[in-house]
């Protein structure tokens, strides 16, 4: 993929973080998965979007992407990806890019799970990251904890102030 889609991709993650209700002890963040299936060479199909406390919760952007995401059915996901071939969740998460416009956490200080254990379990492909997770509220390793994981960490280049800026907003 090139990176103008990559770049795409992530703005449009920062229109979901734009939805956020801003809040003084947590970031606003916004989250695609986005899914090319059955192999890398399909188009790109946008599963499910997310921002932090869309939810009922606490909950954060991954987090909610996610969840979205494992409530579509064989019959939904046959509509977004036509082919002969049977499909589950399961072979669609290998094949998920998650574009987010902050590095997903690694530490919850309500107690939560991590986003980043999330990402871990669904085994997506990769994870496109606007920007690091500043220590504001915890020191995170969600990049490295998903590469140790096995799954594949880019930095996208462009949006670093304004993803910074959109986490930062209430602050």
């Amino acid at each position: 993929m090139a990176d103008a889609e990559h770049l795409h991709f992530l703005r449009l993650a920062l229109l979901e973080a734009e939805k956020c209700i801003p809040t003084p002890t947590a970031f606003c963040v916004g989250c695609l998965l986005v899914a090319r299936w059955p192999d890398d060479s399909s188009s790109p199909v946008i599963l499910a979007t997310g921002h932090s406390r869309e939810l009922p919760g606490n909950t954060h952007a991954e987090a909610n992407a996610l969840a979205k995401v494992q409530k579509l059915s064989v019959d939904e996901l046959s509509a977004l990806f036509p082919s002969p071939l049977s499909i589950d969740l399961v072979s669609v998460l290998a094949y998920v890019d998650v574009y987010t416009t902050l590095e997903p956490c690694s530490v919850r200080t309500s107690g939560l799970a991590p986003c980043v254990d999330a990402l871990i379990k669904a085994k997506v492909k990769r994870c496109f990251i606007g920007v690091g997770e500043p220590d504001d509220f915890v020191d995170c390793e969600g990049a490295r904890k998903l590469e140790d994981a096995g799954i594949e960490v880019v930095w996208i280049d462009g949006l670093e102030e304004e993803c910074l800026r959109a986490a930062r907003r209430g602050h």
